[in-house]
């Protein structure tokens, strides 16, 4: 069986001649790692039906299109989560590739994928994001051709030490943050493009989640479409601003912000180095870049509420 991104694809087109469409399918923290590889492929392929599902929506509300043409790609960190192993289930039944992405490969979810890939610890490189930005790179070169393919795995060979790099000088920052912010009963995050998913996962994961602050979610192109009446000096607000297309979306939101609101934190990828790698390519690194950047912050804001990121209050502990 291939076993990396590049072997993975070259199979799958051997097997069954051509893609037509590719589900990125995940929950929660997994369904934010899949969004880069989504997101690259909606952007760069001229052909492909592309589209990123919640596991449960997915299963529920299965695409017609989903076939024998089709790649669904799918994550979960334990392999365990029922809402992906079915979708798992549900795309090898209508005779799709499954990939998996996966701690455990010996998961339930591992024994629904066809191929299996298993992130390294410690490597920002081959990471459960970085394959699925990955896979979505070879599905567009091997199917349409990429014209910055070198680009993107020069990146890709540059982004564990721009990482390392960023997170040393983030830590500062991010604990004198996080003693203004223990208090804090609200904190919004924002973001577009490819960053949008951290801005996500910052919200549902790490401040909902492990925090147990309220939080949302804003794209910073829907930020003046509503949510910037909520805005005041009392209201925190975190910016992660990208590199790459979709940085004057940000500019425009943090140009506001800096006029009307007093608790505002900016995590800029430009400060973080991420220009080391080409400006035909670099956008898609930006979720990489920053997903490191915002666990520094949860840790630092953790230990400052006292309150760890592993305690749950239902999940894990009751039948939901």
């Amino acid at each position: 069986m291939a076993c990396c991104p590049k072997s993975i694809i070259a199979e799958i087109l051997k097997a069954k001649g051509a893609i037509k469409s590719v589900y990125f399918v995940a929950c929660g923290g997994s369904y934010a790692g899949l969004h880069p590889g989504k997101y690259f492929l909606e952007s760069e392929s001229k052909e492909l039906k592309v589209d990123h599902y919640s596991s449960n929506e997915f299963c529920h509300a299965t695409p017609k299109s989903l076939g024998e043409n089709s790649i669904v790609i799918t994550q979960s960190s334990s392999g365990n989560t029922p809402e992906t192993v079915k979708a798992a289930e549900i795309a090898q039944k209508a005779g799709a590739a499954s990939i998996v992405i996966t701690n455990n490969p010996e998961s339930p979810l591992a024994q629904n994928g066809d191929y299996v890939l298993v992130p390294e610890k410690g490597s920002t490189a081959n990471s459960g994001q970085a394959y699925s930005l990955k896979l979505a790179v070879e599905i567009l070169n091997q199917t349409e051709g990429y014209e910055n393919y070198d680009e993107m795995q020069n990146g890709f060979d540059r982004i564990d030490k721009i990482v390392g790099n960023a997170t040393q000088f983030i830590a500062p920052r991010a604990e004198k943050w996080a003693k203004m912010y223990k208090d804090e009963k609200l904190i919004y995050t924002m973001g577009s493009g490819s960053a949008h998913s951290v801005a996500y996962s910052f919200a549902i994961c790490l401040l909902m989640e492990m925090q147990w602050i309220n939080s949302s979610a804003i794209h910073s192109g829907e930020y003046f479409h509503g949510p910037f009446e909520i805005t005041d000096r009392e209201t925190p607000f975190i910016v992660f601003m990208s590199e790459g297309r979709t940085r004057p979306l940000d500019q425009r939101a943090l140009d506001f912000l800096k006029q009307y609101a007093e608790k505002l934190m900016i995590v800029d990828v430009k400060e973080l180095g991420i220009n080391t790698i080409d400006d035909k390519v670099v956008e898609f690194f930006n979720p990489l870049l920053l997903v490191h950047a915002i666990r520094v912050f949860a840790q630092k804001l953790s230990e400052e509420r006292k309150h760890p990121l592993t305690v749950r209050r239902y999940m894990w502990k009751l039948e939901y």
